[in-house]
């Protein structure tokens, strides 16, 4: 009898281990699923991102350089026998540099600018005698007032103080020739040449 009760203890013992009985609090948890894996992986992580993460469909192009602006044609310049040829001249080389809308203002006298453009005045000399610094300074006090780039064209070219004066002051002075070709004659007047209007 007595071993009898023993296998009733026994019994208690083996149903309580066949899985129907209750779980013990001490015991070692279950391990997780697979969804239950992809869920508590850290984000960013390399091992579980999904194959449209690690290789995207679209791979931003590296950056290209820009395209040059295209050579400016070449300049077709206008005869000189006149003051209005040298002023013609004058204005379609200013075209060609690139500004716009060039004219010949109605009255010359005055400010003794012989062409306009939006932030453009020039002065066109035709005389036998060379520019001199007083010409070169009222056209950038001209320019000066309106904002604008100051540009002088001479037949005869400069004397050495407007010349100096015009390196001093940013003024670019050309030089036309018979051909109606003008010629850069300083730093400034090089410098637009390169890069335009």
């Amino acid at each position: 009898m007595g071993s009898t009760g023993g296998m009733g203890g026994t019994g208690g013992t083996g149903g309580t281990a066949d899985g129907h009985g209750a779980a013990d609090p001490g015991g070692a948890q279950p391990l997780p699923g697979p969804a239950e894996s992809r869920a508590h992986a850290t984000p960013g992580s390399g091992a579980h991102r999904t194959f449209a993460e690690r290789y995207p469909a679209h791979i931003p192009l590296p950056p290209t350089a820009p395209h040059p602006a295209p050579p400016r044609p070449s300049f077709r310049p206008v005869t000189i026998r006149t003051a209005r040829d040298a002023v013609a001249a004058s204005a379609g080389y200013l075209r060609w540099l690139g500004f716009r809308d060039v004219v010949q203002p109605e009255e010359r006298s005055t400010s003794e600018v012989d062409l306009r453009a939006p932030g453009l005045v020039a002065q066109v000399d035709p005389s036998t005698r060379p520019a001199g610094l007083r010409a070169v300074e009222c056209l950038w006090l001209n320019g000066l007032s309106s904002t604008s780039v100051s540009v002088f064209f001479s037949l005869a070219g400069y004397t050495p103080e407007a010349r100096a004066r015009a390196d001093e002051l940013g003024i670019p002075l050309f030089v036309l020739d018979l051909t109606g070709t003008p010629q850069p004659v300083n730093t400034p007047a090089d410098a637009l040449i390169t890069t335009g209007a």
